[in-house]
């Protein structure tokens, strides 16, 4: 659908313009759709195999009824260099020294430029009256998929339909 890929790099704009700490941006967006978007969904539901944890699957199949997702992230997000401490350490720590479904640590307030970007492009979908849901799930497939070159991801699936599919699931 043009209006979906319309209003998709329309977030892509409010991510990218979102403000960010220290003016520093490590921000990284990508909106993916067609293959990429059934390889996403493909890919979480057959995480939820190897993982055994069931809401891979759910949010998989709710990405593979959407007509595109728009993933947002952090990429390098070098610390903010504040000392202060949000992060448990006394001082500033060492970034991506750790790998699970995400890569961390990351510097507080690098992960709350990413919530900024994140709310800024769902907030445009809003208006657009285009059914959305953030998805902490879609990191690591889409990471693993390298769909997105980032650290740190979150996906924003987009419908438009009579009922939003990524409620009452």
């Amino acid at each position: 659908m043009t209006a979906l890929h319309t209003i998709a790099e329309l977030m892509e704009i409010a991510a990218i313009t979102a403000p960010k700490t220290r003016g520093q941006d490590f921000v990284v967006v990508k909106t993916v759709e067609g293959e990429d978007l059934h390889r996403l969904g493909k890919g979480m539901k057959d995480y939820a195999q190897r993982s055994g944890i069931e809401g891979f699957a759910r949010d998989g199949q709710n990405v593979l009824d959407s007509g595109a997702v728009v993933l947002i992230g952090i990429k390098d997000g070098a610390v903010a260099d504040l000392n202060c401490g949000a992060c448990g350490a006394e001082a500033c720590i060492v970034i991506n020294t750790y790998e699970g479904e995400f890569k961390g640590p990351q510097c507080p307030f690098r992960v709350l430029d990413m919530g900024i970007a994140l709310g800024s492009a769902v907030k445009t979908a809003g208006l657009m009256n285009v059914d959305n849901r953030i998805m902490y799930r879609a990191d690591v497939v889409a990471r693993e998929l390298r769909l997105i070159d980032a650290d740190y991801v979150m996906g924003i699936p987009l419908s438009v339909s009579g009922k939003s599919i990524y409620f009452d699931r």
